[in-house]
């Protein structure tokens, strides 16, 4: 299968255009290690699918994409039923990476959306695109690293957060109620925490709207939060983040 567009593979040579013994060790090689850049950030913050995981997802991606671009270059036929079965396995596995925490919070979907692009970006190496699978990596990891810390800024000057609420006993809710009304801000939700229902505890997962225009104006929710943190019945409180 020869791609003669790539700039990357331009600058390779014609080796790498081609199935050889060559251009397979290289596509293999550049997989491994770019889900391995991509398996050491996730597992740095302790999300359950780590290094390995990323690396195996990779390498099915560009194994089965060599399969693929041998078994058209023998028939002629571009069906790539191997490279569409792998891109179905690997959602198949981000799904069970996703979960509910303690906290009511969905966990694992970037984990599961990144084991998917890693995916994608194997395959595209196992058909020798050198340079889209180099651009995607380097757009995932600017979403991994850099995003998060603009999604926060963002999110913390919302009109709108959720908050994970512990109290010293049921009875201070109302009392909470009262405090939020005061202070300028809407309850959109309450919701008790199904995780300690039978517990004893009186946890809930509240939504919460800022009304209040000084309030949107200065105030950042962990602003709001850590004023929260004052009352007496509140055992715990945090926002709730995806």
């Amino acid at each position: 299968m020869i791609l003669i567009n790539d700039p990357i593979a331009r600058l390779l040579g014609s080796w790498s255009t081609v199935l050889g013994p060559g251009s397979i060790l290289l596509r293999i090689l550049l997989s491994l290690i770019l889900a391995a850049v991509i398996g050491w950030e996730r597992s740095s913050k302790r999300h359950s699918a780590g290094l390995r995981t990323f690396m195996l997802v990779s390498l099915l991606g560009t194994t089965v994409a060599i399969l693929d671009g041998y078994i058209f270059s023998v028939s002629g036929q571009g069906i790539f039923l191997l490279s569409c079965a792998a891109i179905i396995g690997s959602a198949t596995i981000s799904i069970h990476s996703v979960f509910y925490s303690s906290r009511n919070q969905i966990k694992g979907l970037t984990t599961a959306v990144g084991l998917w692009v890693c995916v994608v970006i194997g395959i595209a190496l196992g058909f020798g695109c050198y340079t889209l699978a180099l651009v995607s990596f380097a757009a995932l990891m600017c979403a991994l690293f850099w995003f998060p810390s603009l999604e926060v800024v963002l999110k913390n000057r919302s009109n709108h957060f959720e908050i994970h609420l512990e109290l010293t006993n049921s009875i201070s809710l109302q009392d909470f109620v009262t405090v939020i009304r005061e202070l300028g801000m809407t309850i959109d939700e309450i919701e008790q925490n199904p995780a300690y229902v039978g517990s004893g505890l009186s946890v809930y997962s509240i939504a919460i709207s800022v009304s209040n225009e000084m309030l949107k104006k200065y105030k950042t929710h962990a602003e709001i939060i850590d004023a929260l943190k004052t009352l007496d019945y509140i055992r715990h409180i945090e926002e709730m983040r995806g």
